[in-house]
């Protein structure tokens, strides 16, 4: 009995380690769509731009991207990315 226990006990801790088949949902369920935003390029940055942004696009997370600055290239598909110059004027819109 003390040895199904021990087993049981660790199958449960090593399926804690495994690596799931499929992405885990996103909280918001949004779906970003920057190809109606892309009018925006060009634009100066502010906080209004950022909120109507993500509104239109219907992203759920909304990510800044200063210029020289380095990301993470994971792609999430409720998140917008707006990416700016020097100039704090937009130079992309792209979801991910």
């Amino acid at each position: 009995m003390r040895k199904n226990i021990t087993t049981f006990a660790a199958l449960a801790l090593l399926s804690a380690c495994a690596t799931p088949s499929e992405a885990p949902p996103i909280a918001g369920g949004g779906m970003c769509d920057a190809q109606t935003l892309q009018h925006l390029v060009g634009e100066t940055v502010t906080q209004a731009l950022g909120a109507n942004a993500m509104r239109s696009s219907g992203a759920d997370i909304l990510r800044w991207i200063p210029p020289n600055s380095a990301v993470t290239m994971d792609y999430r598909m409720d998140r917008l990315n707006i990416s700016y110059d020097e100039k704090s004027v937009v130079t992309e819109i792209s979801c991910g």
